[in-house]
Formats: structure tokens, sequence, C-alpha cells
């Protein structure tokens, strides 16, 4: 195989990893207790096929408490922008797999870029905090 065809063979199993959050196993309780993971909360809000993920692979920088060992992509939030009834819409959810949600650095950078893009676009910027409440409303 080519150098360029091993750039996108690890690429592609880099974006997998990063689409786990957590890992499996972190997955599976988070649906024990009858929750959903960011992605799975994004993908039943946006229209399908809609969304671009921004910054998949950064991570944070911490070296205390022994966060030095782990360095998840994301780093536990899951940005960027995607269409809601075919309007864009700026999307951001903490992704409780990965360190619990704990917020970073890198994590509030990631937030506040994609407030910034969507405060530069006049669009809306949908924070799972509140649609969540939306749609327990919706489904009573």
């Amino acid at each position: 195989m080519s150098i360029q065809t091993d750039n996108i063979k690890k690429l592609v199993e880099r974006r997998a990893s990063a689409r786990l959050g957590g890992g499996q196993r972190r997955i599976d309780a988070q649906h024990e207790k009858g929750k959903h993971t960011a992605r799975e909360r994004i993908a039943m809000l946006l229209d399908p096929g809609s969304f671009e993920e921004y910054d998949m692979f950064l991570q944070h920088r911490c070296t205390n408490f022994g966060m030095d060992k782990s360095h998840p992509d994301g780093d536990g939030v899951v940005t960027g922008c995607g269409t809601v009834d075919g309007r864009l819409v700026y999307v951001f959810a903490q992704d409780f797999t990965v360190n619990g949600g704990s917020l970073s650095k890198t994590m509030s950078e990631k937030i506040c870029k994609v407030m910034d893009m969507a405060a530069l676009s006049f669009l809306f910027l949908l924070v799972f905090i509140l649609i969540i409440i939306f749609c327990l409303k919706i489904s009573l």
C-alpha cells in the first residue's frame, strides 16, 4: 500500500475511535441509565445526514490528576453545525462518556468557537440542556 492509503486508513480508524467517545463500555452504561450519547442527541435533533462536526480530534492539555495518561479525541464535547427543517444551526453537546462530561479548557474553547460562529452568522445555537427540556415537553 502507498503512504497515502495508509494515512487515509489511519484517519478512518481515528474517526471511528473518536466517535466512540469514552469507549463502548461507557456508552453501554449511558444506555443502561436510559440516556443517549452526545452524538445520538445531535442525530435526533438535526436533519439526517446534515451534521458537520468541528474539531473532532482536539485533545485536552491537562497533566494534573493523572490526566496525562488519557487523551481522548474530541475532549468530551461534540460541536458542529447542521440543519433543522432545512435551516442552518450550530450545536454542541457534552459527551458524558468522556471524563464524566467534566469541563476542560479545550472543551470550553470548542464551545466558545461554535458560539462565536453562530453569533457571527446570526444563526441559532442549540444547547442541549434546553433542548432536553423541550423534548421532554413534547413527549409528555
